[in-house]
């Protein structure tokens, strides 16, 4: 379960577990914004493998670092190769909602894209048989997306909630001593 950039950690862990572990689908999420894979429109390209111009299926999405204006010739390739068992279009509020429940609930600081390869991995899921291993590929941190949606409802100063959190750490009962 990735989505990508790239393309590159899409193709090298694609081919390895073909390889390695053919039993293995790869499922591949892009923002349902910017469907270029799912579209089946190729991209257009150079001859060295460059885009030519954006995909006529891209729009602009919040989620940054996945499926830039154009389909990747890393990504083409990992296409092309048919090692991708699935695609999933990833709403833009999934990602930023699992993000903001992954930080909240479980600790793990991640940003739009990480949430929106965990929707995805939460659709397959919720699919897949009993007893299933679900791997889920979460490569960003949260402190890229700072100045982005994902915080914009976050205070920036303190609520009186967190200053008592904070209040209960040893560090602060030390300095108040």
């Amino acid at each position: 379960m990735t989505g990508f950039g790239t393309g590159g950690t899409l193709k090298g862990v694609a081919r390895v577990f073909a390889k390695e572990r053919p039993e293995t689908k790869i499922v591949v999420c892009e923002p349902a914004d910017a469907p270029m894979l799912t579209s089946g429109a190729p991209q257009e390209r150079k001859p060295d493998g460059s885009a030519v111009n954006a995909h006529m299926a891209w729009e602009p999405h919040p989620m940054q670092g996945w499926s830039p204006d154009f389909i990747p010739k890393l990504t083409a390739d990992a296409v092309d190769t048919g090692v991708i068992s699935q695609l999933i279009r990833i709403p833009n509020a999934d990602a930023l909602r699992w993000s903001r429940e992954l930080a909240q609930k479980e600790g793990i600081f991640v940003g739009i894209t990480a949430g929106g390869t965990f929707a995805g991995a939460l659709k397959v899921c919720a699919e897949a048989p009993k007893g299933a291993t679900i791997l889920a590929m979460l490569p960003d941190t949260g402190e890229r997306y700072l100045s982005t949606p994902l915080f914009a409802d976050i205070p920036v100063d303190m609520t009186e909630e967190e200053r008592e959190i904070s209040r209960s750490t040893p560090h602060h009962q030390l300095a108040a001593s």
